[in-house]
């Protein structure tokens, strides 16, 4: 039996990110920096990578997806893919976090700091066995613990490793991870009237 093909990708920062694995092996690799237009960008991007590894749609076992925290709209595009791809291909796909994907082959116990926006970082330790979880807060803020690791393995491809390892028990379908509520607050106007 072949080795299981994945395509893991992320579009929780001010990227564009994907990647295709065959087991352990990268087929193809794209990160691309960009503020906005990540929903546009998303399929065409993988569709190169598809082509570049000379696969298709049906060729895919498993989707990895990064659910953030990170950007709110980003974050939504990706989920929402994901979760659409792999109902329309009867495949799984795993949501794997931006600091899992950051913390992916580093020494235990470490701690994985990201930047937001505002000033503020998103972090958390790993192997300190205190059931971290991701946090936020105020860059230069942090409590006592590991010294910060740079990410070993680019976001794309650590999110695909991940969901390879856990395709034979996904778990719940991707959702985002949202460690703050949205900058964005419903409107105080009363809504129109509709005629009939």
């Amino acid at each position: 039996m072949p080795d299981p093909v994945v395509l893991g990708f992320d579009t929780s920062a001010a990227h564009c990110a994907a990647a295709l694995l065959r087991g352990g092996a990268v087929l193809a690799h794209r990160h691309e920096d960009m503020g906005k237009g990540q929903a546009e960008r998303l399929f065409p991007l993988f569709g190169d990578l598809l082509a570049e590894a000379d696969l298709t749609w049906g060729d895919l076992d498993v989707i990895g997806v990064g659910v953030g925290p990170g950007n709110f709209t980003g974050i939504r595009i990706a989920v929402a893919a994901a979760r659409g791809l792999a109902l329309s291909l009867g495949i799984p796909a795993v949501g794997v976090t931006a600091p899992e994907a950051a913390a992916l082959d580093l020494p235990r116990p470490c701690r994985v700091v990201l930047p937001l926006r505002a000033g503020q970082v998103v972090w958390q330790d790993f192997g300190t066995g205190a059931g971290d979880r991701p946090q936020q807060a105020a860059a230069g803020s942090l409590p006592p613990g590991p010294a910060p690791a740079a990410p070993a393995v680019p976001p794309a491809i650590a999110i695909a490793r991940i969901a390879l390892a856990r395709r034979a028990a996904p778990g719940p379908r991707p959702a985002p991870l949202y460690l703050r509520p949205a900058d964005a607050a419903p409107a105080r106007d009363a809504a129109p009237l509709i005629l009939p």
